[in-house]
């Protein structure tokens, strides 16, 4: 087998569609021959044509030189018949998404290259070990998984199968690097690393619109501004397409066996049925026009007078802190007694409880009580949230006071864990758990959020960020909030939350 990190290849791929070519891109711009391979050669002539214009474009830009671009141009052939792929060192197979098509070409393949010919698939959501289940040598076979478009996302998962050889594995990591690309090592598993990590956002984003605490641009907003995500739930749904992500969803929800962490809302498939897809069709959770987004404005804050003092639970101190020095910035009265005045209004800082559960807890008065979400940051906007007893006017007042800081605010409903605490514990727990799986190494399961998710952090870093026991508490509450196993705590972190280690620690 030739050393794939800088010998001489020829890297066949079967799929001349958008995956096919940004594949084949990437390798021909680091000099490596590439067959493109379809059976439909108008197929094949395009992508090739695209690919072409790819390569100069990178040449214009000054990424490439003439002599590059020509022998980059120069490493790409064509193919429509098996037969001109049997001296290929490598075939990456990035065709349609269908367990008995793809187990055909593999067993086709096998009978055309070299036993010494590895066989990979770029599958985003079949198993890897089903692909080679019919293989005469399944220990050449596995997951190459890119994300799109190739050229710009330096991500690969490099997906060990059940049978698959240690040799293979070191070989696709060092061609990832060869290409530009990070390699991320997976254990076959539904959804691989990033797909499965990725249901925390979606999921949890889709719960909170499903149980009508608030919209989506709320959602989104309190995303970015509060935790640094580049994009919402929502947004992100409608970039990918809902024609994608519905489908993944419910693949990895199915192939765990109905596992609760990684369920689905009917909401999301209504909308799929529904055709409001996203960017692709103009609709979507937004409406978009010449390609951008239509958004509501930030809804008037309350003309009145803030006359009302204002007291916080000193339950959790730190984050109770953190809602004074707002206040204090409004210009507001602080009510410091013991318990509240008979006219103050009382604000609540829950982990991972509703208003609802958390005054019953400190025998508040409800119809008096607020909740604000002071775990994240606080510098651009906060999240208030009311309980069904709430009266409009503290509800008012209270908007009022806050908006006087000169922050952005956003009303929710009565929620566990208001918005952000409760998908980024999702977020959080579900990556604890495929650390606990063994399907991916902590290091290399934070390296894949960020690359294919863009998350502003791994999951596993950001929960440390957080404090593994503050997400274990917001976990528990969520749980004795919602009596659902969904937010059952991964015993990952429960472990290193009660020895206060890190995340990112793996065991011996």
């Amino acid at each position: 087998m030739k050393n794939f990190s800088k010998d001489p290849l020829s890297i066949a791929i079967i799929g001349a569609g958008v995956m096919g070519r940004g594949i084949a891109q990437v390798a021909a711009s680091v000099g490596i021959n590439v067959i493109l391979h379809d059976l439909d050669e108008a197929v094949v002539n395009d992508a090739v044509d695209f690919v072409y214009k790819m390569l100069e474009r990178a040449k214009e830009k000054g990424r490439m030189s003439e002599t590059e671009l020509a022998i980059s141009k120069s490493c790409i052939s064509k193919s429509s018949e098996l037969e001109n792929l049997a001296d290929a060192d490598l075939v990456i197979e990035a065709i349609i998404e269908n367990i008995e098509v793809k187990q055909s070409l593999f067993k086709q393949l096998e009978a055309t290259v070299s036993d010494d010919c590895i066989l990979a698939t770029n599958t985003s959501s079949l198993s890897v070990t089903s692909v080679a289940a019919n293989c005469r040598l399944p220990d050449r076979v596995a997951g190459f998984h890119f994300f799109n478009p190739v050229p710009l996302m330096k991500l690969v998962e490099v997906i060990s199968a059940i049978r698959t050889s240690a040799a293979v594995v070191e070989q696709l990591q060092a061609l990832s690097k060869r290409l530009g690309h990070t390699p991320v090592l997976v254990n076959d598993s539904p959804g691989f690393l990033v797909n499965h990590a990725g249901r925390g956002l979606i999921t949890e984003g889709l719960r909170v619109l499903h149980e009508n605490i608030t919209d989506v641009q709320v959602v989104d907003e309190v995303m970015r501004d509060c935790l640094g995500f580049r994009m919402g739930p929502f947004e992100l749904m409608d970039l990918t397409g809902l024609d994608v992500t519905f489908p993944a969803s419910e693949q990895v929800y199915n192939q765990y066996f109905q596992e609760p962490r990684v369920r689905p809302t009917p909401l999301q498939r209504r909308r799929y049925v529904a055709g409001l897809l996203g960017r692709k069709t103009k609709q979507g959770f937004y409406r978009y026009e010449d390609g951008n987004k239509i958004e509501s404005a930030e809804p008037a804050v309350p003309e009145l007078e803030v006359n009302s003092s204002f007291w916080i639970s000193r339950d959790n101190e730190e984050l109770s802190s953190k809602v004074i020095a707002v206040l204090q910035e409004a210009e507001v009265t602080i009510d410091d007694a013991a318990t509240p005045a008979k006219d103050s209004i009382v604000i609540v800082t829950p982990l991972g409880l509703d208003v609802s559960t958390a005054l019953v807890n400190e025998n508040l008065p409800a119809e008096r009580t607020i909740a604000v979400d002071a775990l994240f940051n606080m510098d651009k906007r906060l999240t208030l949230m009311s309980n069904p007893a709430t009266s409009e006017l503290v509800l008012n007042e209270s908007w009022a006071a806050f908006a006087k800081s000169g922050r952005a605010i956003s009303l929710i409903r009565d929620s566990g864990g208001f918005i952000g605490q409760r998908i980024i514990a999702t977020i959080v727990n579900i990556a604890c758990d495929i650390a606990q799986q063994g399907i991916a190494k902590p290091e290399d399961i934070d390296i894949g959020a960020r690359l294919g998710l863009a998350y502003p952090q791994g999951p596993l870093a950001l929960g440390d960020a957080t404090g593994a026991s503050r997400i274990l508490t917001i976990l528990e509450n969520l749980q004795l909030v919602y009596g659902d196993p969904r937010y059952r705590p991964s015993p990952w972190l429960r472990r290193r939350a009660q020895l206060g280690l890190s995340l990112l620690d793996e065991e011996i």
